[in-house]
């Protein structure tokens, strides 16, 4: 049960949330999920500040089910006026964001969205860097989903009819720029999903990582889940006990002491790529996390990079494009490519203007 249900029109402000009490979520063994309310809804709010949560608590804005009771009483669930009463693993709570304390997306104007390909069925759109594909955190006002809702509401589109609303087929991490496909109705966005699943769809990314490779190509097969030692939650690491992930990889170029790969990924896993290349001992150039590691991480969070966390970096942002995509299309049956070219900011760190001769 995410902050955003599944099949809301993101386009409009958020009046409700229902969020689950979840220990996998919170990265908490069962037994240790014992939180204040308000500390709950902070850590899912945090646009809102405590104090002013605790205001939305005592004004009888806020309900909690603590599991017991039949669905009925989960979904009412009641009224909870303290902002210390304690929630358990199981427990869902429930929010009315009045009006004042709502955040209203960004309109969508046409040149805020770059569509690559369109049809009854698809949508293929271009994501800009540092825009999230979906709102969550502190990104709640303007991401990629909320722009193609936003512009087909514009369009006068009925994305408020769940079976016409965009949605995606998959996600790309907000400092990666390129290629996201969309399915436009349910039919399609299920068909589309079982492709990714059943990996009959193919994605090929560039990425200028540091170093030059002893070889021109080869194979990253190695598995990954999260990392075990990392103060940073979201660190994926190698591990034995992991996923099973693979990574084809070839040489495209190099020069000022990076090199620019071309990448062919059989399976998805989050951070697959940047995991892979810095296991390979070429992290990505820009990769506050696998290149900078925890400390520049936190700083990058902070906004509180230094000059020397900006050199070793080397770019504003991970050097990773999704360059190119083939699929099938749920309709006809027509397997379907589409390109985009690469980014300026690593063309130009690259110091390769256009396509033709290195990609």
């Amino acid at each position: 049960m995410g902050l955003f249900p599944k099949n809301r029109d993101l386009s409009r402000p958020l009046e409700h949330v229902t969020i689950a009490v979840d220990a996998s979520a919170l990265q908490l063994p069962v037994e240790e999920v014992n939180l204040r309310l308000d500390q709950f809804l902070q850590h899912h709010l945090p646009w809102k500040s405590r104090s002013a949560l605790q205001g939305l608590i005592r004004s009888g804005l806020v309900c909690v089910a603590d599991g017991a009771g039949g669905a009925e009483v989960q979904a009412a669930g009641q009224v909870e006026r303290r902002p210390g009463r304690r929630v358990r693993h199981g427990f869902v709570v429930s929010v009315d964001i009045p009006p004042e304390a709502r955040i209203t997306p960004v309109s969508s104007a046409g040149d805020e969205l770059t569509i690559l390909r369109e049809d009854d069925h698809t949508l293929v759109v271009e994501k800009p860097p540092g825009l999230p594909v979906h709102p969550s955190g502190r990104h709640l006002a303007d991401s990629l989903i909320q722009r193609v809702h936003g512009y087909y509401a514009a369009q006068g589109e009925k994305t408020a009819e769940e079976q016409s609303r965009p949605r995606l087929c998959h996600r790309l991490d907000r400092e990666t720029t390129g290629i996201v496909l969309l399915g436009k109705h349910a039919e399609a966005h299920a068909e589309l999903s079982r492709q990714f699943e059943e990996r009959e769809v193919e994605k090929e990314y560039l990425a200028i990582v540091e170093g030059l490779p002893q070889e021109a190509a080869g194979v990253i097969d190695l598995p990954i889940g999260p990392s075990r030692t990392s103060s940073v939650r979201l660190r994926m690491a190698v591990r034995a006990d992991g996923q099973q992930a693979r990574t084809d990889w070839s040489l495209v170029a190099s020069g000022g002491g990076r090199s620019l790969l071309r990448l062919h990924l059989h399976t998805g896993r989050q951070h697959q790529i940047r995991v892979h290349c810095a296991a390979l001992g070429h992290p990505l150039v820009g990769d506050k996390l696998y290149l900078g590691g925890e400390d520049v991480f936190e700083r990058a969070l902070a906004d509180a990079l230094t000059a020397e966390d900006r050199s070793r970096l080397g770019l504003g942002r991970q050097a990773l494009h999704h360059h190119r995509l083939t699929f099938t299309c749920p309709d006809s049956g027509e397997r379907i490519q589409v390109v985009s070219p690469m980014p300026a900011d690593m063309e130009a760190l690259m110091g390769v203007h256009g396509e033709e001769g290195w990609v």
